[in-house]
């Protein structure tokens, strides 16, 4: 598209006078306008009128006519979080979602451009959901399903049925930065979720873990416009919230961004004794010049949890317990579980020439943590059950960075936007640890009974909880090359890449401080992706992709005590193969994406030979439907439904082969509905229905967990109070009081419960100055 047609498409659209039509104003997307006679980032503010006739059709339409000259206003272009010169993508209509989000080493993609599956939350919706996690935001997500860690009360995200625990979430491209158990949301602009297999794109995950999908959570910025807010909550069982959030920009032309958050939470929770604290402070730099850019972010999170309801293990039960109370709570009175984290990063990005740019980042992340945990093994379907006490202090020193250079060049009537890129992940654990696991307390899920906390003579401890010392290390190295060329006006592009990813890993003795266990592979992983648009409103797209992980440790007896020939030995690495076909729809007002995937991930397993090799898989199939965007005026929706078929295969074990895999529903749904009432200006209602089938608790798929939907409904009311902007927030959770499991594992291989949230009221007030 010429720019003389978009202005006369610009002009005649504003001299329309249209009788008894609605006019909605909507963005143009990104990809209505060629780069070759407009750069996109001299593009990001314009927007325009439209009927329900779609922008393309109008601008075709008056490309015939003679139209006067217009010329466009100045455009100011946002800063952004990853540096580059584009800034952010743009809000989608209704302003919950992006246009498109970072994809990997291929940076900011269009939705409709990419050959993947994503999806980017706006800080708009985190804060209008009053969502205080990751997990409080992604429970609203159709293709994720929330769980926690094993033993612990880290988040963890089930997506196309593989676990991708916090450890391996992105802080703006970077591995291991944010802290690793409770993320909140305070610190972020953006949610961005990448669906499926990322080994090319991301490189192999710290944890092996996002066989499923990876997680990208971008830093605030300051806008073109200062900010001043304070914003005050309050939740059920006395939880109290205030959180300010400043920003300005200074210098000629704006060009230095400073942006400051801060919060502080404490109190109960709507859970029986549960009590937590949270302080959190962020500060965000940018400078933006012509030739160069640069972002800097400092963070501290201090997250302290206090008798929080722990999982409950099921062992020889013959079927599943009732799910309790909703608020009833199990943990033992002295359990704790406290985690601190210093991170920063710094980001740059410089252009050769118009064609060639240079960017790189680096960030740190020191981080403490103190447990001490009691959970609950259930051995009747009664409640009875045992808990005993294990203590931990871990401490971690992540090192994380990037190196790469992108840029553009032309074959005859094919374009090229190539990358080549660097990464490197090192980390430090330190650790101590406590078991008192010969001490077991008699107890009841139902009717739990109360302990001190005293060590018992069988306890036996490992390393020194003063003086934690070196318990592992992993370094991660890679490079990756990738190509994305179009073809026939951009209507076709190919992305081709494949990276090579070194994994080492070093274990440690508690005490003594001899390598137990060393780790050096490396491997090769490709990617290809294609999209086609055949119009503007449709794109059709299809990828094959792979996931990479740490190949396992053979144990040194099987299940009878018998030794195994291989014990000690590492396997190569585990390759997850996936190939995806979706297609994408957007008419500037509604967007909706489907896909189907196919993901093959590797097993080991003992012999007959009582061997330990790599042999069998679990295979993941299923479809995922998303719509989101404004249906009318004053609605906004984001909905979407998940079918999923995870199967086990070749597992040694024919009794298992054909199984479903432990924790995963078939179905799982979202509904997500915000509609502003037209009898009173600036009341909004808010609703949310989440739909999870049922699940096995066990391989052996004889524990099935009944399913569960749950209904959340709130309103937003925005005023005016003393000539101040203020919103006004109100939530109601689990509206109909259901009680039921919201989670079954978390870990590979392991179906403990996790108890869903009860019924409860949360608050908010936000000033704005």
């Amino acid at each position: 598209m010429q720019l003389s047609r978009l202005s006369a498409a610009l002009f005649r659209l504003n001299s329309l006078n249209v009788s008894g039509a609605s006019l909605r104003l909507a963005s143009i997307p990104s990809r209505l306008v060629s780069t070759k006679s407009l750069p996109l980032k001299s593009l990001c503010s314009v927007i325009i009128l439209t009927t329900s006739h779609s922008a393309w059709a109008l601008v075709d339409d008056v490309d015939a006519q003679t139209t006067p000259n217009v010329v466009l206003d100045t455009i100011v272009v946002t800063s952004s979080a990853d540096a580059s010169a584009d800034g952010l993508p743009s809000a989608y209509e209704g302003g919950q979602v992006a246009t498109g989000s970072r994809v990997g080493l291929l940076g900011n993609q269009d939705i409709m451009d990419t050959p993947f599956s994503t999806t980017s939350y706006t800080n708009e919706y985190i804060t209008n959901q009053q969502a205080h996690s990751v997990g409080d935001l992604l429970k609203k997500d159709s293709t994720v399903r929330v769980a926690r860690g094993f033993g612990n009360f880290q988040e963890a995200y089930f997506m196309r049925g593989f676990v991708t625990t916090s450890d391996d979430t992105m802080f703006n491209g970077l591995y291991g930065i944010l802290p690793r158990q409770y993320i909140a949301t305070e610190l972020f602009e953006r949610i961005e979720v990448q669906r499926g297999a990322s080994a090319m794109l991301n490189g192999a995950a710290p944890s092996g873990g996002n066989a499923g999908g990876t997680i990208n959570l971008l830093p605030k910025r300051a806008d073109n416009e200062p900010l001043r807010q304070l914003a005050l909550g309050y939740g059920q069982g006395d939880q109290s919230k205030v959180a300010v959030d400043v920003s300005d920009r200074f210098g000629s032309d704006d060009a230095i961004g400073v942006r400051f958050n801060a919060a502080y939470q404490d109190g109960d929770s709507a859970i029986d004794d549960e009590s937590s604290t949270l302080g959190l402070a962020a500060l965000g730099l940018d400078y933006r010049g012509d030739q160069y850019r640069l972002s800097a972010d400092l963070g501290w999170q201090d997250n302290k949890l206090s008798e929080t309801r722990p999982s409950v293990t099921l062992a020889g039960v013959s079927h599943v317990p009732k799910a309790p109370d909703g608020s009833k709570n199990w943990a033992q009175p002295w359990s704790y579980s406290n985690e601190e984290d210093v991170f920063g990063t710094i980001r740059g990005e410089y252009d050769f020439n118009d064609s060639i740019t240079g960017y790189g980042a680096y960030g740190i992340r020191h981080g403490d943590e103190d447990n001490s945990l009691a959970n609950l093994t259930v051995s009747d379907a009664d409640g009875t059950g045992s808990t005993y006490r294990f203590d931990n202090v871990r401490e971690d020193k992540v090192q994380s960075a990037e190196l790469g250079l992108r840029g553009q060049w032309q074959t005859g009537k094919i374009d090229h936007n190539w990358v080549l890129a660097a990464d490197l992940y090192d980390q430090e654990e330190k650790g101590a640890y406590a078991f008192d696991f010969g001490n077991q307390l008699a107890t009841n899920l139902y009717r739990p009974t109360d302990y001190d906390n005293a060590w018992s003579d069988t306890a036996f401890f490992g390393g020194n909880f003063d003086n934690p010392k070196r318990t592992s290390e992993t370094q991660l190295q890679s490079f990756a090359l990738a190509d994305t060329f179009s073809l026939f006006d951009d209507k076709l592009k190919t992305t081709v890449g494949v990276r090579h990813q070194n994994i080492k890993t070093t274990s440690y003795d508690y005490n003594t401080q001899a390598k137990t266990a060393d780790y050096d592979e490396s491997a090769l992983t490709p990617s290809v992706g294609i999209v086609y648009q055949p119009t503007m409103d449709w794109s059709v797209y299809g990828n094959y992709i792979e996931s990479l992980a740490k190949g396992a440790a053979a144990p040194l007896v099987d299940n009878s005590g018998n030794a195994i020939t291989n014990a000690g030995q590492n396997l190569d690495p585990y390759v997850s193969k996936q190939t995806e076909l979706g297609v994408k729809y957007d008419n500037g007002v509604i967007g909706s994406s489907f896909a189907i995937f196919h993901t093959d991930e590797p097993r080991a397993y003992i012999d007959d030979n009582n061997t330990f090799t790599a042999t069998g898989e679990n295979r993941h199939q299923g479809a995922e439907l998303t719509v989101f965007g404004s249906p009318s005026e004053n609605m906004r929706l984001n909905a979407g439904v998940t079918y999923l078929s995870a199967k086990q295969k070749d597992t040694g074990d024919s009794a298992l082969d054909g199984n479903s895999v432990i924790g995963l529903p078939t179905l799982q749904s979202n509904v997500n509905l915000e509609y502003d009432l037209a009898a009173v200006e600036g009341l909004t209602l808010t609703g949310d229905i989440i739909h999870t089938g049922a699940r096995y608790a066990d391989a052996a798929n004889t524990l099935k967990v009944d399913g569960y939907t749950t209904l959340d409904l709130g309103a937003r009311y925005r005023t005016m109070l003393a000539g101040q902007d203020v919103t006004l927030k109100g939530m109601v959770t689990n509206v109909t009081g259901e009680d039921y499991w919201q989670s079954v594992g978390g870990l590979p291989g392991y179906g403990y419960l996790n108890a869903g949230e009860p019924t409860a009221l949360k608050v908010s007030a936000t000033f704005d100055f």
